[in-house]
């Protein structure tokens, strides 16, 4: 048994025991408040923190809406000066007679690599050196054999990058033919390399059926059968004026003027080899030219497909469908006469005697005197309102690029020396020479009035962006360039009283120069 002694030692060393363990338990206990408090002022500091970068969070993003709105309304006020500069500019341009200039960059195509595999000893640096910079600059890096790398830019009034569709080059195109129905002659032009997509530009994609054409809901439609439509539904909206309209195309295929309209199938009727001749007024004309008239954009875009499928075509390995010939066509708007002719019998008697029953005249109408006599109502004469050419001009090529021999060489030697007459004319207009040498070329004889007259004129440049067409690319742009700086007297309207005027027997025209 234990001991009372040994009990009470037991006793004490416990209580002991007891006693150190409640002050290392107090020390403790002391330590975890001072942690706990040291803790909790970390976790409110961090706390107050995060709301203060939460309050700078939202200003941050308030302020960034601000300036996303203010960037908005500055992009928005832009666009819209933008706009009125284009149209300020556009307006100038009309005043001071210049030919407008858009640009248009072919997207890179599989022909492209294929070329640069299979000939190129020149290319050095085979890939995309034409670019948009913006919607008015081209941006050319310009690598040439035996010269140091250069960059160039051309400025035009308008230019579309590769991405740009078919409805944006539309969409600069259709206030056009407003100025059309307001009597405004009217030409729009692709000029440019083989293969670098002026026929896509003018008339869509290359095919055997015209459905395509005809069918308005494809987006890659060309600028013909847009024109057809457009100008039908403007025509739509005043029915009880809507002008007659006639269409005519013709193929100039080297250097000799032909009616596709008067083909039958591959074969050549007589009188489809035409020649163009210039009236008393000075206007170039083509006498005998079939005309069909048409009474809505199907018959307009279905009559096209018919002539461009009779259009000479070769396949060279830079296109596949590259056009031998410069295609035109030009749909003419009349409208019928209804206070008759105010000039005198014997003028007309003589012009009629002079030109000869059922030929091709036009009578310019003489200002109204006391001496000149009403035609009679029976007469039916018609007033011409306008004409709206659109020309697909054949693709300047490099015999050495392009492969041809033969047939097709002489073929691209009349396409690049009818090229370089419309270069040489529109040289001659820059420099306001006395003699324009239209008459150089079929190509310029039949544009004349286009060209160098009161028409509202608008080339589209088609270029390839590839390196292996640099030279062909440089000398298209500069080919814009040098039109751009072309002055020409300002576009006018015609005005009723000098309208040209047919008889109900012809077709429109004027008697020749002998």
């Amino acid at each position: 048994m234990i001991s009372r002694a040994n009990c009470a030692l037991l006793t004490q060393k416990l209580q002991q025991d007891v006693k150190e363990f409640r002050n290392s338990f107090l020390v403790l206990l002391q330590s975890c408040q001072v942690e706990h408090q040291s803790c909790l002022s970390d976790v409110t500091a961090v706390v107050q923190r995060a709301e203060l970068s939460g309050e700078a969070l939202r200003a941050c993003q308030s302020e960034a809406t601000h300036l996303q709105q203010c960037l908005q309304e500055l992009e928005s006020r832009y666009h819209l000066e933008q706009q009125r500069r284009r149209t300020l500019h556009n307006s100038l341009v009309e005043l001071k007679g210049n030919i407008r200039v858009h640009c248009r960059i072919r997207p890179p195509v599989s022909a492209d690599k294929e070329l640069v595999g299979s000939t190129s000893q020149n290319c050095t640096t085979p890939g995309e050196v034409v670019h948009a910079v913006d919607d008015e600059t081209v941006l050319v890096r310009c690598v040439l054999p035996g010269r140091p790398p250069a960059e160039k830019t051309y400025n035009f009034e308008r230019v579309y990058g590769p991405a740009e569709p078919q409805a944006a080059v539309f969409g600069d195109v259709r206030p056009l033919l407003i100025s059309l129905l307001d009597g405004y002659n009217v030409c729009i032009m692709a000029y440019g390399q083989t293969g670098s997509g002026k026929s896509y530009t003018m008339l869509g994609p290359h095919s055997e059926d015209d459905s395509a054409l005809r069918s308005g809901a494809r987006d890659d439609l060309g600028i013909i059968p847009r024109a057809a439509e457009e100008l039908f539904r403007l025509m739509s909206e005043n029915p009880s004026r809507s002008p007659k309209v006639e269409v005519s195309i013709v193929e100039i295929y080297n250097n000799n003027i032909f009616d596709l309209l008067a083909k039958d199938g591959s074969a050549v009727m007589s009188g489809a080899k035409c020649q163009a001749v210039t009236t008393q007024e000075g206007r170039s004309e083509v006498p005998k030219l079939t005309c069909r008239s048409v009474t809505s954009a199907v018959e307009f875009v279905g009559l096209i497909h018919r002539g461009v499928k009779l259009r000479v075509q070769h396949p060279t390995l830079v296109h596949q469908n590259s056009s031998r010939s410069h295609l035109v066509v030009t749909a003419t708007l009349t409208t019928a006469s209804s206070l008759g002719s105010t000039a005198p019998r014997s003028s007309q008697a003589s012009l009629q005697k002079k030109a000869g029953a059922g030929s091709w005249w036009t009578a310019r109408p003489q200002a109204s005197s006391p001496h000149t006599v009403p035609v009679d109502s029976a007469d039916q004469a018609e007033q011409v309102l306008a004409k709206l050419q659109l020309v697909d001009l054949a693709g300047s090529e490099c015999a050495a690029v392009s492969g041809v021999t033969g047939l097709a060489l002489k073929e691209a030697s009349f396409i690049n020396r009818s090229l370089a007459a419309l270069a040489d004319v529109l040289g001659a207009l820059s420099e306001h020479c006395d003699h324009i040498p239209y008459r150089n070329s079929k190509l310029t004889h039949l544009l004349q009035d286009s060209i160098g007259g009161d028409a509202k004129l608008l080339m589209i440049l088609c270029i390839s962006p590839g390196q292996k067409h640099m030279a062909e690319t440089l000398r298209g742009l500069n080919f814009g360039a040098r039109a751009r700086q072309v002055e020409r007297r300002a576009p006018r309207r015609r005005p009723r009283s000098s309208q040209m005027q047919r008889s109900g027997m012809g077709l429109p025209g004027s008697p020749t120069l002998p």
